[in-house]
């Protein structure tokens, strides 16, 4: 146990030394994070800190866990709802660009039928942590594109249950393809009932959790987050959405200032071992034989990611950085295109997913927190549409 608690110290040390340099050059820290696993992970040359990334499995669930119920937090049910026709109509343009542009990429890297399907599920999907991480370090919440963004992660997150459904027969999750609606049913089922709680029973949850001690208060909601987390992975939802929509539904509530209060710590120090796991797993050795396929993927990925902002923008009335807003901050890819590589592995499906996975991941891990981070500048590139008078 001892040296279990000196390593996890270590990675925690390490994470937040490289994040304060990162600061001060004025770098998004999320890459670092990414960054410093790869640094002590088994897959390069020096020391390693941790040989098997999986030892930090339950920990960085935590991570990602955290990060979405503090979304959740932050909005109301109203501003997911308030959408309406038009964010279904823009989640639907996101989703067709990216899962239709990457079906076509994947049917051009010549990997297979089965591959080329799996290729558009990682590159249609952006990452709801990053994304999250993001949200919170630019200062953005109050942003008019961040509920539209929100909404678009939302959707995104209950297609998933969908698309893994789909591709069950494939990935082994489900015998056949009976079982696979029956489980996208029962998932879909748990979110109706997390909206119809949002909406009609806060004051039963806020009695639940409530209390004057904020150490009784903080030990309540943790378990509330984790026991909806749980059981939303249980009936094939992600643990991430579940962990949103607890966050949605405790912010109805009286105690919904205080929790966000109580929870920032939680959020801030197990997102770091979210990324700093993620980086444990990259093996850089890997990247010569996929290198062109995935800087193909990145491209495309990049090119729908500025069409689907524009659209988005253009169909929700927002203006050009607006829409710069939105392009740089859904590029992002993470958790989900290294789930889906995974199972994909693990389903006996070709090989070089894995690294192909690493270097996209990894690439868009770091460019879209640079270029959201200088979407002002970007915002200014270009033709400049003239004003009348």
């Amino acid at each position: 146990m001892g040296r279990e608690l000196v390593v996890l110290g270590a990675a925690f040390l390490l994470a937040g030394l490289l994040a304060r340099v990162a600061r001060r050059v004025g770098l998004p820290i999320i890459p670092v994070f990414i960054a410093a696993g790869m640094l002590v992970g088994p897959n390069t040359p020096g020391p390693v800190l941790i040989r098997h990334p999986e030892d930090l499995e339950l920990l960085a669930a935590f991570g990602l866990i955290f990060l979405l119920f503090y979304l959740g937090l932050e909005f109301s049910l109203d501003d997911i709802t308030s959408g309406g026709s038009r964010l279904l109509a823009t989640a639907a343009v996101y989703l067709g660009l990216n899962i239709g542009g990457g079906l076509a990429l994947g049917f051009a890297i010549g990997w297979g039928a089965e591959e080329a399907l799996v290729i558009a599920g990682i590159t249609g999907i952006s990452s709801s942590a990053i994304v999250t991480k993001l949200l919170i370090e630019l200062h953005r919440l109050d942003n008019p594109e961040t509920k539209l963004i929100l909404g678009i992660i939302v959707i995104e997150d209950l297609f998933l249950a969908l698309y893994l459904a789909a591709l069950s027969p494939i990935l082994g999750g489900a015998d056949s393809a009976g079982e696979a609606a029956l489980l996208f049913a029962e998932g879909f089922a748990f979110l109706v009932v997390l909206f119809l709680v949002a909406r009609y029973g806060t004051g039963i949850v806020g009695r639940v959790i409530g209390g004057a001690d904020d150490e009784i208060l903080t030990v309540l909601f943790v378990g509330f987050v984790l026991v909806i987390a749980g059981a939303a992975a249980e009936l094939g939802v992600s643990d991430a959405i579940g962990a949103f929509m607890a966050g949605v539904v405790i912010a109805g509530t009286v105690a919904a200032s205080r929790v966000e209060r109580l929870v920032l710590p939680l959020r801030d120090a197990f997102g770091a071992i979210f990324f700093f796991a993620f980086g444990l797993s990259i093996d850089p050795g890997d990247f010569r034989s996929v290198w062109q396929p995935a800087l193909a993927a990145i491209a495309v990925s990049m090119v729908l990611a500025i069409l689907a902002g524009f659209a988005a923008a253009r169909i929700n009335g927002l203006d050009r950085q607006a829409a710069v807003n939105i392009s740089c901050s859904v590029l992002a890819r993470g958790e989900f295109a290294v789930i889906l590589a995974t199972l994909a592995a693990a389903a006996g499906l070709d090989e070089r997913l894995v690294p192909f996975v690493g270097i996209y991941v990894l690439a868009l891990a770091v460019a879209s927190p640079i270029l959201a981070a200088n979407s002002t500048r970007l915002a200014r590139l270009g033709p400049q549409r003239r004003r009348g008078r």
